[in-house]
């Protein structure tokens, strides 16, 4: 049966379940979620997620939401990218936690207000406060992938594709890849895998669809 993951391009949450899928040959497809016209605010849309956010993934009667709870899912199912040991394992639940808390969850709001918010309602301060914050995670992550090709382990696990899940957007919102080396290098790595594809190529839905 189908996996079926409820998304749009925009959405650098839904990117890493759709690049988890996709890098694990797991055999779905994206149903589009027209965020900017309301749809995760529907009754329908709230009946499927509470939360009313995206991503959320259908296979057959098991409902699934919030990104790393579907990588996590994806992984178990087809025993790839999970990591090779208990304790790669739980490297990779600490990846995705920081990635939860200090990357995604601050480069996400941050994206969204520099390039999708009215400008009229943009806070400069609230901006630069996000920036400073996430060029301070993204300091942490180079750092740290100095001398290696993974955050963990010696293969790419969700761990990478829940911390580059943001990092691929062309909009600007104050991430600049060559001022992080290691980074660069780790993303090109991630681009090369055998199945790897860009937000707008993998899921429906760009800014381009909307002009």
């Amino acid at each position: 049966m189908t996996i079926k993951l409820h998304c749009f391009g925009e959405s650098g949450n839904a990117y890493k379940a759709a690049i988890t899928l996709a890098l694990t040959d797991t055999e779905w497809e994206p149903v589009f979620v027209d965020f900017f016209n309301g749809a995760t605010r529907t009754p329908e849309f709230r009946a499927l997620n509470v939360m009313g956010e995206v991503p959320v993934m259908e296979d057959g009667d098991l409902i699934l939401t919030q990104s790393g709870v579907i990588q996590d899912y994806i992984s178990s199912k087809t025993g790839k990218l999970g990591g090779r040991s208990a304790a790669e394992r739980r490297d990779v639940l600490r990846w995705m936690f920081f990635d939860n808390h200090k990357v995604s969850g601050v480069a996400g709001p941050l994206r969204f207000n520099l390039n999708f918010l009215p400008e009229a309602k943009r806070n400069k301060d609230v901006n630069d406060f996000l920036s400073m914050r996430l060029n301070s995670a993204l300091k942490i992550m180079d750092t740290a992938l100095t001398g290696r090709d993974w955050l963990t382990g010696a293969e790419p696990t969700i761990a990478d594709l829940a911390c580059c899940g943001y990092l691929y957007y062309p909009e600007p919102f104050g991430f600049d890849r060559k001022a992080f080396p290691q980074i660069d290098r780790w993303l090109d790595g991630i681009a090369a895998l055998p199945g790897w594809k860009h937000p707008y190529d993998l899921m429906p839905g760009s800014p381009a669809d909307r002009a």
